[in-house]
């Protein structure tokens, strides 16, 4: 950025707060909610919902269990008044949920307003002017008391309006543009407003103290809300909102110190649509609590269907890495994230303290209803422990550690060649293809036990076998002895078929359970020239598992001779 054009900006003031007290607070339990999508939301959208897709977005608020939503500005347009209607007449608003209504400090406004409310067993009236400084400058060309008069009136006329109809009205106020209006000036027209609706602790109005505009850091929005509990008068008679937007990408950091600093309330949108990059994100508010085993107090555990409400009323995708919701948020690429995920999950199973601790995942994706098999996904950047990882949990093939290097050597040649991520799929494709079904130079054809014969100790058990085996797709038939029946068949290739390859590692495990399930073999040998090769076999028998994990072992072998 040039310098001249850095001269049109100044730092944002600082509130003298040495004695602040919210830096050392936590937040421990869930603010009261207000979703506002349906009106801040969908004035932000470029094709705005119609009646039946602001219905299922309401709907699915309630769902979720926000009790107070904003629904419209009923006097501002007719879908806006007419949706409401739709709420009243059709007996969609459940009991306990507060639909919340917006309007300008005008008389015209106001009346209509309030017109749209009728039959409704009880709602919020939201009255707003806009209070900064630099609006009332070149905007409305007002000084404050002018400001005060005007909020004033409209409080007096909604206070009126309110005892002629029979729903229980609760009244709210806002400062619009808090963050761009002198502490006292906000301080001294939301103290005029009270004294207007004559709140009580028993029945309090709601201050919301709106970042209109994100204009500060967020420890000096907290600091402005701190200093604004301190001071006012009646503070047990208020209920403290807070309504971030995210201008400077702080909006839920913002909401976060605020609730430290004394709000009780928290106005926002899920996934943080709204006026130009949104308002404060309510999903991931939400979740940052429970995150900390704090029970936000909605309901996220159908995390995907929420975006696909979302999605469908809004118009509006999620972005991959969105926190929480992202389609990409609990995978991993990396390799060194895999890994440590593999392990971390392996963990846990053994543990039995009950805390979710894996590394690189802040929550447990089920507990927003995704599932492990999108937690680690394979591309050019992935390792071995992500490959472990799938192969495991998607396939029940527990790879031995020293056998994932090799098999991540191949995968990454696939994706490297491929260009794209690989499925999971793809990756058991491919591990078949290099090992359960590589024929190309043995295969086995039949395999016997001749007779086997155990003595006092396993080192001196004696067993014959005979085999059938392809070679190039010419039957060879072998035959030996061995110390167990796998030792004679490696005799048998060795003197039969002049193969030259030391047995180096075993290892076996079921793939399935119960009468017809299967065993998966791993087999190492050392070649001729001392390098190691991993095969696996799998069959209803283990041993013949174990035949032809060692065949797949000789062949990988072979085919590296071949290349050469």
């Amino acid at each position: 950025m040039d310098q001249k054009s850095l001269k049109k900006y100044r730092p944002y003031p600082q509130v003298h707060l040495p004695d602040r007290t919210w830096p050392d607070k936590l937040i421990s339990k869930a603010p009261i909610w207000c979703s506002v999508d349906l009106r801040d939301g969908n004035q932000a959208l470029i094709q705005p919902m119609n009646l039946e897709e602001k219905l299922e977005m309401f709907q699915l608020l309630v769902g979720i269990g926000f009790k107070e939503i904003e629904v419209g500005f009923p006097s501002a347009s007719q879908i806006e008044y007419d949706f409401l209607r739709l709420l009243i007449d059709g007996d969609h608003i459940p009991d306990g949920v507060l639909p919340q209504v917006l309007t300008q400090a005008r008389d015209k406004l106001i009346k209509k307003t309030f017109a749209s409310l009728q039959g409704a067993h009880e709602a919020i009236v939201h009255l707003y002017n806009s209070t900064s400084t630099l609006q009332r400058q070149v905007v409305f060309n007002k000084g404050r008391k002018e400001i005060i008069e005007l909020g004033v009136a409209g409080a007096r006329l909604i206070h009126e309006q309110a005892k002629q109809i029979d729903t229980a009205i609760r009244y709210e106020y806002s400062p619009e543009s808090f963050t761009g209006t002198e502490l006292e000036f906000a301080l001294d027209i939301c103290e005029a407003i009270m004294d207007v609706w004559e709140p009580t602790p028993e029945n309090p109005v709601i201050i919301n103290l709106p970042a209109t505009v994100e204009m500060s850091t967020p420890n000096i929005y907290a600091d402005q809300i701190e200093w604004f509990c301190r001071h006012m008068k009646n503070r047990d008679c208020a209920i403290i909102s807070v309504h971030t937007h995210n201008d400077r990408g702080g909006a839920v950091a913002a909401s976060e110190l605020a609730m430290m600093a004394g709000a009780d309330r928290v106005e926002g949108t899920l996934f943080g649509n709204g006026e130009r990059t949104g308002n404060v994100d309510i999903v991931t508010l939400a979740l940052n609590m429970f995150s900390q085993g704090v029970d936000p107090g909605l309901d996220f555990s159908r995390i995907n269907r929420v975006v696909n409400v979302y999605e469908r009323c809004t118009k509006m995708k999620i972005h991959p890495r969105h926190p929480y919701a992202g389609e990409l948020v609990y995978t991993a690429f990396s390799g060194s994230h895999q890994d440590a995920i593999n392990k971390g999950m392996t963990a846990l199973e053994l543990t039995q303290s009950g805390l979710w601790e894996v590394p690189y995942l802040p929550i447990d994706p089920q507990d927003v209803g995704r599932n492990y098999e999108s937690i680690i996904r394979i591309n050019s950047q992935s390792g071995k422990g992500g490959l472990a990882y799938v192969m495991d949990h998607e396939f029940g093939f527990k790879l031995p550690k020293e056998m994932q290097p090799g098999f991540g050597r191949v995968v990454q040649e696939v994706s490297d060649a491929f260009g794209d991520e690989l499925s999971p799929e793809m990756i058991f494709h491919t591990f078949e293809k290099e090992y359960l079904l590589n024929a190309n130079g043995f295969a086995l054809k039949s395999f016997n036990v001749l007779k086997r014969h155990f003595e006092r100790d396993e080192e001196s058990s004696i067993a014959e076998v005979e085999a059938v085996v392809l070679v190039k797709g010419e039957e060879k038939n072998i035959h030996a002895g061995g110390n167990g029946p796998l030792d004679a068949f490696c005799t048998a290739l060795r003197e039969e078929l002049g193969l030259r390859f030391v047995l180096r590692a075993y290892h076996e495990h079921a793939l399935t359970q119960g009468s017809s399930a299967k065993a998966v073999s791993y087999i190492e040998i050392l070649d001729q020239d001392d390098e190691s090769w991993w095969g696996a076999g799998v069959d209803t028998d283990i041993l013949v598992a174990s035949i032809k994990s060692l065949l797949s072992a000789l062949n990988r072998s072979a085919a590296k001779l071949k290349k050469e």
